[in-house]
């Protein structure tokens, strides 16, 4: 198996992953370049969906938008920071009724 030279930054879902404050977490869920057509061409803009969590219930997503893609994301990251809800937890998952027949 090849070593990981990326910094630990690339999970294997495909975002991107690391500490926001100190225990979130952030992932990158999507970039996306807008175009804006002026008198001179076409004038570019990022746009950045980003979820945050702490794994122990509470996450936030967040869009930011900027002329850049990492001040884009950090947009995000501070808009899914204002963002934050509590979702219920029992034993780490979240609980749901369950329905069969035997």
């Amino acid at each position: 198996m090849a070593a990981n030279t990326s910094g630990g930054r690339e999970s294997r879902a495909g975002g991107r992953e690391s500490r926001a404050g100190g225990e979130f977490t952030e992932r990158v869920v999507k970039v996306r370049r807008c175009a804006t057509v002026v008198k001179g061409g076409r004038r570019f803009s990022f746009a950045g969906l980003v979820v945050v969590g702490n794994g122990k219930g509470k996450v936030g997503c967040g869009y930011g938008k900027a002329n850049e893609v990492p001040p884009a994301v950090e947009k995000g990251i501070k808009d899914g920071m204002k963002n934050l809800v509590e979702v219920p937890l029992v034993s780490g998952t979240i609980p749901h009724r369950v329905e069969g027949w035997s």
